[in-house]
């Protein structure tokens, strides 16, 4: 046999005695059966299993919560939060991150995502991105990641060395290295400052990780991003107030929020999102306040954003 060949053979050992120790990759012995029922059945299985993702994730907070400090902090100086992962791990940092712009009115450069082998690996998988640990620093480097970012690492099965390369070159640039994953004491944990693992077992379809694994990763990303928004006054109560009113449904979720936080009707609200550039936190401000554009945004600025802070100093100044 020839070198080469000996050295795939020897490649393929190591992977398969990884895959061996990763509960992820596990045989699920109550889906055993599952070629053998009816549609159904099926269906009922899979959603025995998905129900076990939302605990899973619960046991993690501790560690979520570790990670949203560190964003918040991020944030507050102007660094950026970057996910990076390769396929469907890949896949769902980007798909979070693109969110974050309309959602609270941030730039995309804010929340970024990466995928191992770029754009088009979100529709296709690449071949060997995710085995490239030199392309994972090629990518941050050209974004000019710093230390004033924050990166999470996103590899379900915990072993992707793109994944473990990103985090090792976030720590030598000083910046917090968070991992997302869904097997315990992985190479991923251990090369991050912050180790998040929802430790969801084995799929109902074994191996397809896109299942339990990918809904606890998504249900994580979430739960980052929202949080760390709501900690940078991205809220008023539980309303999304920096909305970007970009479309006619996002404008129309904008005259619902700012009624919904004042109490006014339909056309009040209307009125107040025009006479403040269809702002909803300005709008809100002004409903509850009286104060104008230009009066309510050097509030909000002095609050750092903060809404209900601001109205609470606007009722005090007015007493």
């Amino acid at each position: 046999m020839s070198e080469k060949g000996n050295d795939c053979i020897q490649t393929e050992s190591v992977l398969l005695q990884q895959l061996d120790t990763m509960v992820s990759e596990g045989r699920n012995p109550d889906t055993l059966d599952i070629d053998l029922l009816n549609t159904e059945a099926i269906l009922q299985k899979i959603n025995a299993e998905d129900q076990k993702v939302a605990q899973a994730v619960a046991v993690a907070i501790p560690m979520i919560a570790a990670a949203v400090d560190k964003i918040v902090e991020a944030f507050a100086k102007g660094g950026r939060l970057v996910y990076i992962g390769a396929g469907t791990s890949g896949r769902l940092g980007v798909l979070d991150a693109v969110e974050c712009p309309p959602t609270f009115s941030v730039s995309d450069q804010q929340v970024i995502g990466i995928i191992a082998g770029g754009e088009g690996a979100m529709y296709k998988a690449v071949e060997g991105a995710e085995d490239d640990p030199a392309l994972a620093i090629k990518d941050l480097q050209e974004i000019d990641f710093g230390a004033d970012d924050v990166l999470v690492g996103i590899a379900a099965s915990g072993r992707t060395p793109y994944v473990v390369s990103a985090l090792e070159y976030a720590r030598s640039r000083g910046a917090p290295a968070i991992s997302v994953t869904c097997n315990p004491e992985s190479a991923v944990t251990q090369a991050a400052d912050i180790g998040i693992c929802a430790l969801v077992g084995p799929e109902a379809l074994t191996g397809s990780t896109r299942m339990k694994s990918g809904s606890a990763q998504k249900m994580i990303l979430n739960m980052l991003t929202t949080a760390s928004m709501i900690r940078s006054g991205k809220s008023y109560e539980n309303l999304m107030v920096d909305v970007n009113a970009s479309n006619q449904k996002l404008y129309a979720r904008a005259i619902r929020i700012v009624m919904q936080a004042t109490d006014c009707d339909h056309q009040t609200a209307r009125d107040a999102l025009s006479n403040t550039g269809y702002k909803a936190k300005l709008a809100i401000l002004h409903v509850l306040t009286g104060l104008d554009q230009q009066a309510g945004q050097a509030l909000l600025d002095q609050q750092q954003g903060f809404l209900r802070r601001a109205v609470e100093q606007a009722k005090g100044d007015a007493k």
